[in-house]
C-alpha cells in the first residue's frame, strides 16, 4: 500500500511493486555466458578519475577473472593488472571475482583515455579468447580542422590543454602540424561541427586558450608535372597550380538510413555534395537505406548537419574509405588588402568555387570592423579575383571647420586626408576577429 500510496506511477492495475519485480525476474531472460570458457568482456563506458585513472565499465559474456589477474585490450594489445573489480549499484561495490553474466567495472591505473575504447573486448592474458566480439570500430571524425595559438608562445600550452580535453573526449583525435601564416598547431579530427565548437568553447573557458580554427578539409593527393606524388593536408601545402599535374580526392561508400518521408531532401543533398546514387533498398514500409559514392572532402565540412536539419534527427549516416579519384580542385584564397589569409584558404570544387567565394567575401564584409582605411577582401584562384568586397573606411568630417571662403581650401583638407590614408593603408594591419573563421561554417 505504501508504494501505491507515494509513488502512484509504480502501480498499475492494483499491482505492486513486487509483482511487477517478480515479473520482470520470471520473463526477462537471464544472461546468456559460460563462466568456464576463456575470458570476454565487452566495454561499454568508461569515466576518468583524477586519482584512480580511467574506469572502464565492462558487461562480463563469457568466462571468470579475479583481483590481481593480468588482462589484455584486444584492440589496443595493452596489458594491465586488475587492481580492482566490482558490480555496479548505486555506487561501485567491489568484488574478489566477476563471472559470465556480471556487470560491473575494472580499475588498472590506466592514465590515458585513448587506451580504453568502447566496444573492445578485455580478456586474459595467459589464455585468451579466440576471437574478440563483433562490432567494435575505431571512431571515425567527421570534420578535421587545424586549430593554432593566436599567440605562437602558447605552442606548449596549447598541447598540454589538448591531452587533457582528450582525457575524458577520447573522440578528438589531433596531431602536430605547421602553418606559413600560422605557425605551429595541431591538425585535429571531430565527430561534427558542434563538437569542434564545444572544444573550441572549453579551450577558451577551461583553460583560457585564443586560438584560430582553420577552414575544415581532408588530405588530397597531388601528382606533380615532374612525378611526385604529394599528401597534402591543408591549402597552405599545396604546390603551384602551374606544377600540378593532377589532384586526388578521398572518396566514400555512403549509406544513409531514414524514413520514406525525407528521401527527396535527402536526395536533393546527396547530389548537391557531388553524391553519386548506387543503390536504394526500402527495409521496411517506411524505412529507406541509400547507398551513395561520395567525395570526403563534401561530407567534413557541414553535410552531417544538414542531414540531421532536414531529416528532424531521424537519419542515421555511416561511410567507408573507398579509395581516391581524381578530380577538378582548385585552391581559393582570400586576400585582405592583397595578402592572404592563410586559414581562411580552402580547397574546392571547380564548380563551387565562384559561389563560395563570393559568399565568404559577403559575410567577412560583415563582420570585419571598420578601420581608418578601406578594407578590401577579395576571393582569388590563383592570380584571378573572382569575387570582391570593400569594408569603407571611418571618415572624419575635416571640412567642418571650413563655414566659407575658397573651395580650394576644402580641396587641401581632403587631400591631406587621403594622403594620411593611404599611408595608414600601406603600415596598418586588419585584425580578423575569431568568429570570422568559424563565419565560413555558417554561410547558410
Amino acid at each position: 500500500m505504501r508504494a501505491g500510496r507515494y509513488y502512484p506511477c509504480f502501480r498499475e492495475n492494483g499491482r505492486s511493486v513486487a509483482e511487477i519485480l517478480n515479473r520482470i525476474v520470471k520473463d526477462v531472460p537471464a544472461p546468456v555466458g559460460d563462466p568456464d570458457a576463456p575470458l570476454q568482456c565487452l566495454i561499454f563506458d568508461s569515466v576518468f578519475n583524477s586519482f584512480r585513472g580511467v574506469i572502464a565499465l565492462l558487461k562480463v559474456t563469457n568466462g571468470t577473472f579475479r583481483t590481481n589477474d593480468l588482462v589484455k585490450f584486444v584492440a589496443t594489445g595493452k596489458q594491465y593488472q586488475a587492481d580492482e573489480i566490482g558490480v555496479l549499484k548505486m555506487k561501485m561495490d567491489p568484488r574478489k571475482e566477476l563471472s559470465a553474466g556480471d556487470v560491473g567495472y575494472i580499475i588498472s591505473g590506466i592514465k590515458t583515455a585513448r587506451e580504453v575504447k568502447v566496444g573492445d573486448t578485455i580478456t586474459h592474458v595467459k589464455n585468451p579468447c579466440e576471437k574478440a566480439i563483433e562490432g567494435f570500430e575505431e571512431v571515425k571524425p567527421m570534420v578535421f580542422a587545424g586549430i593554432y595559438p593566436i599567440d605562437t608562445d602558447d605552442y606548449e600550452d596549447l598541447r598540454a590543454a589538448m591531452e587533457k580535453l582528450q582525457l575524458n573526449d577520447a573522440s578528438l583525435t589531433f596531431q602536430p602540424e605547421s602553418s606559413a601564416a600560422l605557425g605551429f598547431g595541431f591538425r585535429c579530427g571531430f565527430l561534427g561541427l558542434l563538437h569542434m565548437e564545444i572544444v573550441q568553447e572549453r579551450l577558451d573557458r577551461e583553460f583560457d586558450m585564443n586560438v584560430i580554427t582553420t577552414v575544415p578539409n581532408v588530405s588530397y593527393h597531388v601528382h606533380t608535372k615532374a612525378g611526385e606524388v604529394l599528401d597534402v593536408y591543408n591549402p597552405s601545402g599545396m604546390p603551384e597550380s602551374t606544377l600540378i599535374e593532377d589532384i586526388e580526392e578521398p572518396f566514400i561508400r555512403a549509406q544513409v538510413i531514414s524514413k520514406s518521408d525525407f528521401i527527396g531532401p535527402i536526395m536533393t543533398l546527396c547530389l548537391e555534395k557531388r553524391g553519386i546514387l548506387k543503390k536504394q533498398d526500402y527495409l521496411t514500409a517506411d524505412r529507406v537505406e541509400l547507398t551513395y559514392d561520395m567525395p570526403l572532402g563534401e561530407i567534413v565540412f557541414d553535410f552531417y548537419d544538414k542531414l540531421k536539419s532536414i531529416s528532424k534527427g531521424y537519419a542515421s549516416f555511416d561511410y567507408h574509405i573507398t579509395g581516391y579519384r581524381s578530380a577538378k580542385l582548385i585552391k581559393l584564397d582570400i586576400l585582405l588588402n592583397g595578402e592572404p589569409v592563410d586559414a581562411l584558404s580552402t580547397l574546392i570544387h571547380f564548380d563551387n568555387a565562384y559561389n563560395f567565394g563570393r559568399r565568404i567575401c559577403e559575410k567577412l564584409k560583415e563582420l570585419i570592423p571598420r578601420q581608418q582605411f578601406d578594407v578590401a577582401i577579395q576571393a582569388a584562384i590563383g592570380a584571378k579575383i573572382i569575387a570582391r568586397e570593400t569594408v569603407k573606411a571611418v571618415r572624419k568630417d575635416v571640412t567642418a571647420k571650413c563655414y566659407g571662403g575658397d573651395i580650394s581650401r576644402k580641396r587641401k583638407l581632403l587631400e591631406k586626408q587621403k594622403k594620411g590614408k593611404k599611408r595608414m593603408k600601406q603600415v596598418g594591419n586588419v585584425e580578423v576577429p575569431q568568429k570570422a573563421f568559424l563565419a565560413v561554417l555558417k554561410l547558410d
